[in-house]
C-alpha cells in the first residue's frame, strides 16, 4: 500500500512530525509494507509515544488526503498495532543499522545475514 504518492505523502509526514516532536531521522527507508526508521530523540519522549505520533497522524492525513486508501485497508486500518525496536549499542552499530535499512528491500543488492556484521 505505500507505494507511488502515498509513499511521497508518508515520507513528507514523517519528517514533518518528526521536526515538530524533536525526532531526528538518520535514516528513513519506505517498503510497500513497512517502514525502517533509524531515528533519536530526547529521553523525554518515549519510544511509544514516537511511533504512536508518526503512526497515528500520519495514518490521519492519509486517509483524508487519499480516501481510496482507507477504503482498501482491512478493517480501515492503516498501520498495524506493532512495531520493533532495536537499540544501537556496543553488539549492534550505527553502521550496521544503516547497512540493514539501506538494503532490506533491495533483492539484487541486499548483502546476506553475515555481511552486515562486517567490519
Amino acid at each position: 500500500m505505500l507505494r507511488g504518492n502515498v509513499r511521497e505523502r508518508v515520507e513528507e509526514l514523517f519528517l514533518e512530525i518528526g521536526e515538530r516532536n524533536d525526532v531526528e531521522f538518520d535514516t528513513l527507508e519506505i517498503g510497500e509494507d513497512h517502514v525502517h526508521l533509524f531515528v533519536s530523540f530526547p529521553p523525554r519522549l518515549s519510544i511509544s509515544e514516537v511511533v504512536g505520533k508518526l503512526k497515528a497522524i500520519s495514518a490521519k492525513i492519509v486517509f483524508e488526503e487519499f480516501p481510496e486508501v482507507e477504503r482498501e485497508m482491512y478493517g480501515g486500518e492503516f498501520w498495524e498495532d506493532g512495531y520493533f525496536v532495536r537499540t544501537v549499542g556496543d553488539e549492534v552499530t550505527t553502521k550496521v543499522i544503516r547497512r540493514y535499512i539501506e538494503y532490506h528491500d533491495e533483492e539484487e543488492t541486499r548483502p546476506n545475514q553475515l555481511d552486515l556484521f562486517d567490519q
